[in-house]
């Protein structure tokens, strides 16, 4: 009688504990650039296959989106990054940067680093009102941002990782946080490495989710100082390249332009590639944050920005892992939070 008893138990063990990679060959969520996720574990409590049983369609729903949206506008991609770094550095990755105002939440979009900035969020919407379609209130906010991060990141021509999802959305938000915790584009490099540490990310993660700057643009706003009063002596900056200096006068003047635009990387702004580091090297990175990684003189980040010009696989395996590495700040997991059914509103 006990055998009989055994049996179901067995069963169900053998159904939750086969190979993920064996039943769903090439599934987005159990493979990626670094191959299969089985036997790992994740301190964050996030796992690749989380949405395996309750949402199989989730990531071929969230390209199926993100090939339409970049395919109409390429400078998609660099936004919807952003997006999720934007995310991420304010308390931590859980879709914070998507509430609106409401008579309890002062919306992170007003912050200073976001505020007629950030992008993409009518793409998110559409993402989650499809995945709503299918698997209400299953995918949270939170995960489809780091989801549309690597999507993009891939149909830009850059990596893949093996994404651990399982992220749960936020019901408060920090216009604060956002105003503190995002780093400048006139940051020094010790700024930048301050504020990178403070989120348990090293120097290699710096560089190497810096190379994000490999595609989209930035106003005018963020780069000016550099060409007209970068030490407050009315001087530009020297360390930019002469040439590329007058092309960026004649896009950025004195006064006024603040919205004008400048690619990030003027030789291929919508690849994902290592000419952004290559350009650094020839004193063409757009934005101070940018040009510091070589003239900083920090530790091994000019070796790192040297490596990852020469070696562009190099740089797009630590980028994959820094994403993650990224993705890992301070995530809801488990009871706490809420999965949205509207990414702008808490439920």
């Amino acid at each position: 009688m006990a055998l009989f008893k055994l049996i179901p138990c067995l069963v169900l063990f053998a159904l939750f504990s086969f190979d993920v990679g064996v039943a769903h060959p090439g599934f987005g969520f159990g493979w990626g650039s670094n191959g299969p996720s089985i036997g790992r574990t994740y301190s964050s409590g996030l796992f690749p296959q989380f949405y395996q049983f309750s949402c199989p369609q989730a990531d071929e729903i969230v390209m199926t989106v993100l090939e339409k949206a970049i395919a109409r506008n390429p400078r998609m991609a660099a936004s919807l990054l952003r997006l999720h770094f934007h995310d991420c550095f304010v308390q931590g990755c859980d879709a914070s940067i998507l509430l609106d105002d409401s008579a309890t939440i002062k919306s992170e979009r007003n912050a200073g680093p976001n505020k007629n900035s950030i992008r993409g969020f009518e793409v998110i919407d559409e993402i989650k009102a499809k995945l709503e379609q299918v698997c209400p209130q299953i995918v949270s906010c939170a995960d489809i941002l780091a989801l549309a991060a690597r999507g993009s990141t891939i149909l830009s021509g850059g990596p893949s990782w093996e994404l651990p999802l399982g992220r749960r959305d936020s019901t408060t938000a920090s216009l604060n946080g956002a105003n503190t915790n995002i780093p400048a584009p006139n940051s020094t490099i010790q700024n930048l490495l301050t504020m990178f540490q403070r989120k348990g990310l090293n120097q290699e993660d710096l560089v190497s989710l810096s190379g994000g700057h490999t595609i989209g643009v930035a106003r005018c706003t963020t780069f000016k100082q550099r060409l007209y009063n970068q030490n407050g002596n009315n001087q530009p900056d020297e360390t930019l390249e002469r040439s590329y200096y007058y092309g960026l006068r004649s896009i950025c003047p004195p006064t006024g332009g603040d919205n004008n635009i400048s690619p990030l990387d003027l030789a291929s702004p919508a690849r994902f590639d290592n000419t952004y580091f290559k350009l650094i090297l020839w004193g063409k990175g757009l934005l101070t944050s940018d040009q510091v990684l070589l003239t900083g003189n920090v530790g091994n980040i000019v070796e790192l920005v040297k490596a990852y010009a020469e070696d562009e696989s190099l740089f797009f395996e630590q980028f994959a892992k820094s994403m993650v590495n990224m993705g890992n700040i301070q995530p809801l997991t488990g009871i706490s939070g809420e999965i949205r059914k509207n990414c702008h509103v808490i439920n």
